[in-house]
């Protein structure tokens, strides 16, 4: 006994340390592969932003020294002192981010190259630059441009040099980190491979001194729980697994005296439990919120709870063969978001096991069932989609009648006193000049209250709303009316207007088809800068005729042109500048074009203006008319 208490305390003091050991060298592996990939990381993202800061200001400086150039581009055009304001900001700008990369340069070519790009933009400056901002007047020389142009296409080359300079440098700096990566990669794996033969020598020592013991008692107690309670077990190891071997045969002396009442009770309620389950499962489903079991022939047994569980580790397109089922084959269905997955279920009665052939064609049935369900399940939630849609388009035309109907009987009565305020002169000598401006006032924005609620109900009924009336309308006197109607407000804004118009006849209403033309020329007069020009065309080629109207306006974003022509929706720099407007107009157009067969189009550059495009079917028998000559005005 003092010997086996000896061996036990020595094993358990080996046992400790190696432990201690195994923890000592998993730490020295987790503090050291911390350490070299913070460093790692670190210096990353050092040099990262070195890069990212050379890249941004080389890209300033050729940014700067472009609007250096601009700006003097146009003062030798024109003269113009305003022009330098960029010259100047341009210049300082470009020397102060060179100034900033030569203080801290990426490598000496990166050096080379910056002091050579410094080189190209003084010569630029003093070849080209300064001798036109020191004339004061403008120069007309062709040969001086180009020499400036030459001199300009120097410093952009020599920008490019140091652009790909830098993106050499973060090259080589890139295979230098997958080097170090590299390194720290195998280091990390050495140490792996210590506390891996560290484990392993541990677990030799747990295999030879209690593994062994341990694995005996396993067994006797699987012994035992397979019925054979006349298994014991031979005590071995240290003393502590002795106790327990004797611990587990005195156990098992009074397992024997009690299983055999344990088994009887255990099977009755295996049974109960069984019976109760089959009664439930042969309950049919009375809503399709519940799972749903089908089974062929009526008369089989339900399906095991234990077989569905195995099913789950079972990916959908797979199959299974369940344990504790001969001849079953499980084929898994996929499930969705409001549908949990399933599966199918076939045995064979002679339990023979599956060819391969014939589970592929079962999985491929399988498959079929399955994307029908989907199918049908995609159908219900689509039906119940377009209804919520439909329920969601009554309330929008609930909503718009309402308030179109309650906002014009308030404005009917502004409109009618307002209009007796300025109409009755005596009241009117009665007003003060701010009073009769207030009168005004509510006069104009009641129209355009008015003018808005009209539109409303426009766009709201244009599903109602009968084709045009197929009439021969002039389109060439059409545009000319609408283009001499909006002249007050182009001279007002001093813009450069013109109108070409070739003959061309349509069939519809002129009504609609002059608000349609009308809207797209206020619209250019409206987003035009004053000083601008504007410009309307007609043409009359082939089977259509194809209305133009050109600005040079803000233009539009790109993001915004495609939902240009939808309801309500206004470009973003229109919002941002305030210019007034509730973003019906073009979608009037849209509907009044569409009701006469024809399409319109828009193409804008930010900045530069846009253009819209509208095309009708030309009338055969008045095209075939002699032509007249085309009508040609313009004013500014």
């Amino acid at each position: 006994m003092i010997f086996e208490r000896f061996a036990f305390t020595r094993l358990k003091y080996r046992v400790a340390g190696g432990f201690t050991g195994l923890l000592l060298l998993l730490l020295t592996l987790i503090v050291a592969h911390f350490a070299v990939t913070e460093r790692q990381r670190l210096q990353h993202e050092r040099f990262t932003q070195r890069i990212e800061v050379a890249r941004s200001t080389n890209h300033a400086v050729l940014q700067y020294l472009t609007d250096a150039e601009t700006g003097v581009r146009g003062f030798q055009l024109t003269g113009d002192q305003t022009f330098l304001e960029p010259y100047g900001s341009g210049r300082a700008g470009a020397f102060s981010a060179m100034d900033r990369m030569a203080a801290d340069p990426l490598d000496a070519e990166t050096a080379r190259l910056l002091n050579a790009e410094r080189q190209a933009a003084e010569g630029w400056l003093y070849g080209y630059a300064i001798p036109i901002v020191n004339a004061g007047t403008i120069d007309a020389d062709p040969g001086r441009a180009l020499r400036g142009k030459d001199l300009f296409d120097r410093l952009r080359t020599a920008n490019a040099d140091v652009f790909a300079a830098v993106e050499s440098y973060e090259q080589r700096l890139g295979d230098q980190e997958r080097d170090g990566a590299q390194l720290a990669t195998l280091l990390f794996a050495g140490l792996a491979t210590l506390v891996v033969a560290a484990g392993l020598g541990l677990a030799m020592l747990h295999q030879r001194h209690l593994l062994v013991p341990l694995e005996h008692i396993r067994r006797t107690l699987r012994r035992l729980a397979d019925g054979d309670l006349s298994a014991r077990v031979m005590p071995a190891g240290p003393g502590e697994l002795r106790a327990v071997a004797g611990t587990l045969n005195d156990l098992a002396a009074e397992t024997e005296r009690l299983i055999s009442a344990e088994q009887a009770r255990v099977s009755r309620g295996e049974l109960r439990q069984e019976v109760t389950q089959q009664l439930q499962e042969r309950a049919e489903p009375h809503d399709t919120g519940r799972p749903i079991e089908v089974t062929w022939p009526e008369t089989a047994p339900p399906l095991d709870p234990a077989i569905a569980e195995q099913a789950r580790s079972c990916a959908p397109g797979g199959s299974l063969e369940p344990a504790g089922l001969p001849g079953g084959l499980v084929i898994p269905l996929s499930g969705d978001a409001g549908c949990p997955p399933g599966l199918i279920c076939v045995v064979r009665d002679e339990g023979r096991a599956w060819a391969e052939e014939e589970r592929r064609l079962l999985i491929g049935l399988a498959r079929e069932i399955d994307h029908a369900a989907h199918q049908e399940r995609l159908r219900l939630r689509q039906a119940r989609l377009i209804n919520e849609l439909r329920v969601l388009d009554e309330q929008k035309n609930v909503f718009v009648a309402t308030v179109t109907h309650e906002l014009r009987t308030p404005l009917t009565s502004i409109l009618g006193f307002s209009e007796m305020l300025a109409d009755d002169e005596e009241r009117t000598d009665g007003l003060s000049p701010a009073q009769r401006r207030g009168v005004g006032a509510i006069q104009r924005n009641a129209h355009r209250l008015e003018a808005t609620v009209a539109d409303l109900l426009l766009l709201d009924r244009s599903h109602e709303r009968p084709g045009p009336q197929q009439v021969p309308v002039d389109l060439a006197r059409l545009v000319g009316q609408a283009h001499a109607a909006l002249g007050i407000a182009a001279r007002a804004k001093g813009l450069k207007c013109e109108l070409v118009a070739e003959p061309g006849w349509v069939r519809g209403d002129a009504v609609q088809l002059e608000r349609a033309v009308r809207n797209l020329l206020d619209n250019s007069v409206k987003f035009t800068a004053p000083g601008g020009r504007l410009e309307c065309r007609l043409d009359c080629t082939g089977e259509r005729a194809v209305v133009t109207v050109s600005d040079t306006g803000i233009g539009i974003p790109a993001d915004d042109v495609p939902g240009l022509f939808t309801p309500f929706h206004r470009a973003a720099n229109a919002m941002d500048q305030a210019v007034q407007g509730n973003g019906l107009g073009l979608a009037i157009v849209r509907n009044i074009v569409a009701d006469h067969g024809g399409t319109v189009t828009v193409r804008s550059e930010l900045g530069r203006g846009s253009t819209f495009t509208m095309t009708l079917p030309l009338i055969t028998e008045k095209r075939n008319r002699p032509a007249a000559e085309p009508t040609r005005s313009g004013h500014g």
